[in-house]
C-alpha cells in the first residue's frame, strides 16, 4: 500500500513538473509573439509614415512642376529634386556679377509663379551661387576668389527678384564657391555647367523673423548689385 501510495505521489509530481514547464513555455510563446507583432505593427508604421512623406514629395514635385511649366518648356531653367536650375551664363558673363538683360527678363519670369508656389507652403526660397574650380585671374581684382564671386552672384538675382516683386521674407542668399559641382570639371563644357545659380525651396525656420534683407554671411565688403 505504502508502494502504491508513493508511485502516485511521484506520478503526480511529474505531471505538476511537466504542467509547469509546459505553462513557462506557452507563457514565453506569448511574450514573443507579442513582441514580433508589436515589432510588425512599429514597422508598419514607419512604413505608412515613409509612404505618405513620398507622397508629400512628389506632390510638392508636380506643383513646382506646374508652377514653372512656361520656363521648363523653354529650356531655360531646369528642375531636379526640388532646385531649380540657371546656366551662369544665361545670368552673368564670365566672372561677373552683372547681371544680362536676357538673365532679368527670366528672373522676373520667375517671380509670379515662385510668389504664388512660396505662399500656400511654410517655405522660402533659397538662392545658391556655384562656380567652376578655376581660380579667379589677377587680372579679376573685383573678387577675392570664387567663394565671393559666388555669394555677389547669388546677392545679385535675389535683390532682382525682390526688386521685381518677390517679397524679401521669402528669399535668403547662399554661396556654394567650387563645392558642390554638378560634373568634374574636366573640360570647359563641364566647367560651364557648374558656373549656375540654384533656387531651391526650403522649410522655413520655426523661431526665425522675417528677414528685413536678403543677405548670406559672407566675409569682404557686398556691393549693391544693379
Amino acid at each position: 500500500m505504502l508502494e502504491h501510495d508513493a508511485d502516485v505521489e511521484s506520478t503526480s509530481a511529474t505531471w505538476i513538473s511537466f504542467a509547469d514547464l509546459m505553462t513557462g513555455l506557452l507563457g514565453a510563446f506569448v511574450l514573443l509573439l507579442v513582441g514580433v507583432m508589436a515589432a510588425q505593427l512599429d514597422m508598419a508604421s514607419q512604413l505608412e509614415v515613409e509612404v505618405q512623406k513620398r507622397q508629400i514629395e512628389e506632390q510638392k514635385r508636380l506643383s513646382l512642376e506646374n508652377a514653372l511649366a512656361i520656363p521648363l518648356a523653354s529650356g531655360r531653367i531646369t528642375l531636379n529634386n526640388g532646385r531649380i536650375g540657371i546656366s551662369g551664363k544665361l545670368l552673368f558673363k564670365l566672372n561677373s556679377d552683372q547681371l544680362e538683360p536676357e538673365g532679368r527678363q527670366l528672373l522676373k519670369s520667375l517671380v509670379l509663379p515662385l510668389r504664388s508656389y512660396l505662399q500656400t507652403r511654410d517655405e522660402m526660397l533659397m538662392v545658391s551661387g556655384f562656380t567652376d574650380d578655376k581660380a579667379i585671374t589677377s587680372r579679376n581684382r573685383e573678387f577675392a576668389d570664387n567663394w565671393e564671386l559666388s555669394a555677389q552672384r547669388a546677392l545679385t538675382v535675389t535683390r532682382t527678384l525682390i526688386e521685381e516683386g518677390m517679397p524679401a521674407s521669402l528669399l535668403f542668399a547662399a554661396a556654394f564657391g567650387q563645392e558642390q559641382a554638378l560634373v568634374p570639371n574636366t573640360n570647359e563644357q563641364a566647367r560651364a555647367q557648374n558656373r549656375r545659380v540654384e533656387m531651391a525651396p526650403v522649410p522655413k525656420a520655426n523661431n526665425a523673423a522675417p528677414a528685413a534683407r536678403a543677405e548670406p554671411p559672407v566675409t569682404g565688403s557686398a556691393r549693391t548689385a544693379p
